[in-house]
């Protein structure tokens, strides 16, 4: 069976466990027979297609004691990966190290900005560079896991979505943190959900994954932290063109529950309440067109 992003979805590749470490285990049928299907389904287990390639796309400022933690762990996750770092103009040593890097490490592409811009202009040259079928965004600053990689991707895999948003707030651990700041983030997927007509619970989330030719074909401008009350408005609203006899359709979203080990501002948070402003005129900039 082939899928609309052009993969086999079933293959004889050995099976995935949604954890850090690639098992050695007997075939997937067998697991499926000792497990169940409902318990592989919810662990991430299932036949990573051999074609598959997915783009991690990490927007880098100023993590130069993050960013080989997080490398380690992207690197770590059994999915065939182009990584693609953006470094946007550090001023920690972060940009020296990835110039080291990419003389050394081969299975990187690494780009530069001459200025500091912000997490979308990142982003947006990250997509631009992207060459897999599935593409992910990854912070690199160790709040979130690259281990769910696997149950992220699954409902585009499996023909079910086109986009999927993580959420910290529908049953995974998290680091308990500030109330207003979570509120915060609720009150903005509320007014959000309410201009976009979906019922998301974590809009701002970083884990957002696209099929790459809905992600390439939106048109972002936001430079910071707006990406995300952009991007979600855009996603909302994007036809799928027709296809193989099938006709065109809007853009189908799912979310899945995702742990979050967030920091606060002593330990490197970026985000501020600026950012929060800026969200809610996004929201309604974006709500009624480009």
């Amino acid at each position: 069976m082939t899928d609309e992003i052009g993969i086999n979805i079933m293959s004889d590749h050995e099976p995935v466990l949604n954890g850090s470490q690639f098992y050695d285990l007997p075939s997937y049928d067998q697991v499926v027979k000792l497990l169940g299907a409902g318990v592989c389904k919810r662990l991430g287990i299932y036949p990573i297609p051999d074609d598959l390639m997915l783009s991690v796309v990490i927007p880098v400022y100023n993590e130069c004691h993050t960013l080989h933690l997080i490398l380690e762990k992207v690197r770590a996750v059994p999915i065939p990966k182009q990584i693609i770092l953006v470094d946007d103009c550090s001023k920690d040593g972060t940009r020296e190290l990835l110039q080291r890097m990419r003389e050394t490490d081969k299975d990187l592409t690494i780009a530069f900005h001459e200025v500091n811009q912000g997490k979308g202009a990142a982003l947006r040259t990250g997509f631009g560079l992207a060459t897999g079928q599935i593409v992910i965004v990854q912070d690199a600053d160790m709040e979130y896991d690259p281990s769910e990689y696997p149950r992220l991707i699954e409902p585009i895999l499996d023909g079910r979505a086109d986009v999927v948003f993580g959420s910290r707030f529908i049953g995974e651990t998290h680091r308990v943190l500030n109330f207003w700041h979570s509120m915060g983030n609720r009150f903005l997927t509320w007014l959000s959900n309410m201009f976009t007509d979906l019922n998301l619970t974590d809009m701002e989330v970083c884990y957002k994954v696209f099929r790459r030719e809905v992600i390439q074909s939106i048109n972002l401008k936001q430079n910071r932290f707006g990406f995300e009350p952009e991007v979600t408005a855009k996603v909302a609203r994007f036809q799928v063109p027709a296809r193989d006899g099938r006709p065109m359709r809007r853009c189908r979203i799912y979310e899945m529950p995702v742990s979050y080990n967030g920091r606060d501002y002593n330990e490197g948070k970026k985000i501020g309440w600026k950012d929060g402003v800026q969200a809610i005129y996004c929201i309604i900039r974006y709500a009624f067109g480009d």
